[in-house]
């Protein structure tokens, strides 16, 4: 279809109202994410010893090298549906080839840790009771491996059908049934990190299966046939690009907290919070940016190219209000937030310290994090990887290298010039979107 075709008859669904309501559901839901982290962090942090908060820390570290690295699950998923909404055609089929694709996944992503979490928990450093703690928070939280794969799936489907209200429920099912049984196992059963994987785990596979039967009414009656290799071909190209551009993204933070860990255990804890924080920041924004995933897909599937800049401009001005937004809200409420997360005052000392580096986060990350919408819609992973690999490699290293004498200041001041190098690499191929997205069809 023809851009000017296009733009008479689509271009008028992208307003500000459309993107709010794609937008706060994804939003709230991306803030549950992280709340299995803090509250996590807020159980073991009531505890006396930092070992265990620092155990699951690492723990959780490694878990999540593991399986965001298999993210691009949610992520293609959400790319290739989008297109097949805007095509009015398929979607169903998207969903049916996603799971399948999960079930090599799950064999990779068992195999990967049995070979490399023996060789990767001793590199991340920590006392011989926050290794073993770690190892055994892990061997729990696999046996959840099936679930977390098959929910990435489901998640990405639904987004890119653009019922985002679903997978908000789905997550707050799964934090409200975390935070009790991990206060349950924790102060009930006088569990300690173990208790927390436990928790987790349980809550996974009541998430699971409660997104397999909102599938089930949006059409989903069953896997399906197992699809032939060249149907799979779009999933697996587009795939293998954000594999990529999410194992850098997750090897930065894993050696962030490595280097955190050599430190010393309250700098490793102190960091996990902030870290844990800064998802908080990312997974908000992320509204913004999976409502302009959808959108951007959507409109690319009609050949609409000027829903497509519509899409870029009004998002961009949301994702840059709500950053100033929350930047002033941590400025204000932030010590007091640190603060309900443990009560332990030699880590509270520590994180005074480095508060200071929470305050601005939204603004430094806010670029990346739209862009990173915008680029999955327009199924333009390959750029991703790129921009990725030449942040990780050639700034945050760098700096990090050249900052070591200053200690944890200069960790994240090097994570600080990764985020921003991240949206720097990709400004040349949002250009070209932005000013030909028939480029993109």
């Amino acid at each position: 279809m023809p851009e000017h075709q296009a733009t008479n008859s689509a271009s008028h669904t992208v307003t500000q109202g459309r993107i709010w309501a794609l937008a706060w559901p994804v939003m709230l839901s991306n803030i549950t994410v992280p709340l299995l982290g803090l509250v996590d962090s807020a159980v073991l942090g009531h505890l006396p010893d930092a070992a265990y908060l620092g155990a699951v820390a690492i723990g959780n570290q490694m878990f999540t090298l593991l399986f965001w690295s298999f993210g691009f699950l949610r992520m293609g998923t959400t790319a290739l549906t989008a297109h097949a909404q805007g095509r009015n055609q398929g979607q169903v089929e998207v969903l049916q080839q996603a799971l399948w694709l999960s079930l090599p996944v799950l064999l990779l992503v068992l195999m990967a840790a049995a070979l490399l979490l023996p060789w990767l928990l001793p590199l991340m450093g920590g006392s011989t009771l926050v290794q073993e703690g770690a190892r055994e928070y892990l061997l729990i939280r696999l046996c959840a491996a099936p679930a977390v794969l098959a929910q990435y799936a489901l998640t990405g489907w639904f987004i890119g059908l653009g019922h985002t209200r679903i997978p908000l429920i789905i997550l707050t099912l799964v934090n409200v049934a975390n935070a009790l049984l991990d206060y349950l196992f924790v102060f009930g059963l006088n569990m300690t990190s173990d208790g927390v994987a436990l928790g987790s785990m349980l809550a996974d596979y009541s998430g699971l299966l409660l997104a397999l039967g909102f599938a089930r009414k949006l059409g989903l009656l069953s896997l399906g046939p197992r699809p032939a290799l060249s149907l799979l071909q779009p999933m697996l190209r587009i795939n293998r690009h954000l594999f990529v551009r999410t194992l850098c993204l997750l090897a930065v933070f894993a050696f962030f907290t490595a280097q955190g860990a050599r430190q010393s255990e309250l700098i490793l804890a102190a960091n996990a919070m902030l870290i844990t924080l800064l998802m908080l920041i990312s997974n908000a924004l992320d509204g913004f940016a999976h409502a302009a995933e959808a959108l951007t897909g959507q409109a690319l599937g009609r050949h609409d190219a000027h829903a497509v800049r519509r899409t870029i401009r009004l998002t961009g001005v949301d994702m840059l209000l709500m950053a100033f937004a929350m930047c002033l809200l941590f400025e204000i409420l932030g010590p007091q937030l640190l603060a309900l997360l443990t009560d332990n005052p030699d880590l509270q000392m520590t994180l005074s310290q480095y508060q200071h580096f929470l305050f601005w986060l939204p603004l430094i990350g806010m670029a990346s994090f739209w862009l990173d919408g915008i680029f999955i819609g327009a199924q333009a992973t390959a750029s991703m990887r790129n921009a990725m690999l030449a942040a990780g490699l050639l700034v945050f290293l760098p700096l990090w290298w050249l900052t070591r004498a200053w200690g944890n200041d200069g960790l994240w001041w090097s994570f600080y010039a990764f985020m921003l190098a991240r949206a720097l690499f990709m400004s040349g191929t949002f250009l070209t979107l932005f000013r030909r997205p028939i480029n993109f069809l």
